[in-house]
């Protein structure tokens, strides 16, 4: 039996994946969270075989509460469940130490495969981020700006394009307002991105938010 601690900060969707999984006799929803905090109470009172972990909660959450749960709970695999398709997503979620990446527009047999997957210990990625980051492979010369930033950067950049002040980062990652200026500084430099909308732009040209256009459901 897979012992599964699911976190999302929507109760909607944690109750769509409470039914996805109830079907499944190898499988158990032991423990719920709502964000990255309650991930961390939630781990320290039971063992889980599989963490499922939305990237983006409040408190604590992305590539550092990937980081925190891997550095306490080295053998809990983490697959995470996001609403992000751009395959940077997944690489800086893979180096910060999960072993997995699924879409929230992935198919529901998508997730059972990588929750079996990575409870054998082995590696999972969704087929369209999977395709996504092939082809970039197979064009090296359109190396994007925004591949050198590392996972903290990475989570930063997100936040700022997002609309969050350096003061909001700086209390939901638990850092100085100083460093995260220095971030700051440092990611506008590597993607020459010299004022927010200009971020801002940058995060639209390489499909780092999600637009209107891009939203599901929407109109083409």
């Amino acid at each position: 039996m897979i012992r599964l601690l699911i976190a999302d900060d929507h109760e909607i969707f944690r109750e769509g994946l409470r039914q996805i999984l109830a079907d499944q006799k190898d499988m158990q929803v032991c423990g719920e969270a709502a964000d990255g905090e309650m991930v961390l109470k939630r781990l320290g009172e039971r063992a889980y075989d599989v963490l499922v972990l939305d990237m983006s909660m409040p408190k604590r959450s992305g590539v550092a509460l990937i980081e925190q749960v891997h550095a306490l709970y080295a053998d809990l695999p983490i697959l995470v469940l996001s609403m992000h398709q751009e395959h940077q997503y997944a690489v800086q979620a893979i180096r910060s130490g999960a072993a997995g990446y699924v879409t929230k527009a992935s198919p529901s047999a998508e997730l059972l495969a990588g929750i079996r997957r990575v409870a054998r210990g082995g590696m999972f990625m969704s087929n369209i981020v999977a395709e996504r980051l092939a082809l970039d492979l197979r064009r090296p010369e359109r190396h994007a700006p925004h591949a050198d930033l590392t996972g903290r950067e990475f989570q930063i950049f997100h936040m700022l394009v997002a609309g969050q002040r350096v003061s909001e980062i700086a209390r939901t990652l638990h850092l100085s307002e100083k460093t995260v200026s220095t971030h700051k500084t440092r990611i506008q430099h590597k993607i020459d991105a010299r004022s927010a909308a200009a971020m801002v732009r940058y995060a639209v040209k390489h499909h780092l938010i999600e637009t209107e256009m891009d939203a599901p459901g929407t109109d083409s």
